[in-house]
Order: C-alpha cells, then structure tokens, then sequence
C-alpha cells in the first residue's frame, strides 16, 4: 500500500508538469534504462484506475525495469513518447506465443499517461511500432484489448484506425474493480503478411 501512495503522490506532482510542458514537438524514440521511473508511473495509474491492464497491484520500478530490458533484449522495439523532457506515453511489441512458429506474429502492448491522453500521443506511438514492427519482417500483429467495449474502448478505436480487426471476443474471463471484464482479440497484417514464407523460420 505505502508503495501505491507514493505512485499517486509522484502521479499528482508530474501531472502539473505535463500539463504546462511545450506541446507542440512530440518525439517518438527508443526507450532508455532512465526512462523507467515515467514508464512505472504510467502503468501504475492503468494498473490502479484502469481495466486495459489486469494486473491488481502495481510492480515497482524494478520489475518494470527488468521487464523492459527482457522484451529489449529480445529485439523487440520498446518506444517512449516525450514531449518537454516528459514521457507521456509507452508501447511496446512482444512474442506472441512463444513456441517457433509463432515467430512471425508480434503483441503490442500501449500505454498513454492520463493526462497525454486525447493528444495524439497513441496514435504517434502506435504507428511508428507497426513501423519498425514491419521493417523487422514481421507479418502479423495481434494485440488485446481487456474491456475493449467498456473502459478501453479508445483503445479499440485507435487499433480500428490503424487496420486492425476484431477476431474473437473472449467473454467474462477477468474480474476487477467489481465486475466482469471480456478480452477483444484484434489482428493486423504486416508487410507481406502470409503471401510469402515466414523470415524466420
């Protein structure tokens, strides 16, 4: 609990700093090991307040730490969006399944700082991730969205933007925050998608 006031504390202090920060050039770039105190504040409030993540306790900057490293070490890109010196904003793709086949089909993961969202902060992000997504070789890409009807809704909206289609819809498999939440499963070619063989086997 102490470790979750002091999230809402450093939440509320950074808060006023983005809200006064020059808006008007947004960089998207690789993230950096000193990017992890933004990055575990901003999966903190999702974790806390939200339903796109069904994580219950927040992890602290360690693990969030380790977990970045893990995906960078992997090769998968991991970008931040910074604007004023601010992170607003974090996405990152990931293995789908682990097993060899599944090489060619990544999982985005994007998270937007509650008070960068609206700005075009995701929209900026994810692009640039299907991007570099792309110019890997990868061929499909698979993101889901937990309460995609409900309180992640605008993440839906923004995946439909970029391509991305409803495959299935997994009903009642979380609880939190006092109900039941469903999964929406999209999906997004890449690239040549499956006209060729996979590059990775």
């Amino acid at each position: 609990m102490a470790f979750r006031h002091a999230l809402a504390s450093e939440l509320h202090n950074r808060s006023s700093l983005l809200l006064e920060a020059d808006m008007t050039d947004l960089i998207i770039r690789a993230s950096h090991d000193s990017d992890s105190p933004a990055i575990t504040r901003t999966y903190a409030h999702a974790v806390i307040h939200g339903t796109a993540s069904w994580e219950l306790e927040p992890p602290n900057e360690e693990e969030m730490a380790r977990r970045r490293l893990a995906i960078v070490d992997a090769g998968f890109p991991y970008l931040v969006a910074e604007r004023g010196g601010n992170v607003l904003g974090y996405c990152y793709a990931s293995a789908y399944r682990p097993r060899a086949a599944y090489k060619a089909t990544v999982e985005d993961s994007i998270y937007i700082h509650p008070d960068a969202q609206g700005q075009g902060v995701g929209k900026a992000l994810l692009g640039a991730l299907i991007q570099h997504c792309e110019g890997l070789g990868y061929r499909q890409m698979v993101t889901i969205v937990g309460d995609g009807y409900g309180g992640s809704a605008a993440s839906l909206k923004l995946h439909e933007r970029f391509g991305f289609t409803v495959i299935g819809i997994a009903k009642s498999v979380g609880f939190k925050h006092g109900r039941w939440l469903d999964q929406v499963l999209m999906q997004k070619t890449l690239g040549a998608g499956d006209s060729t063989p996979s590059p990775f086997t």
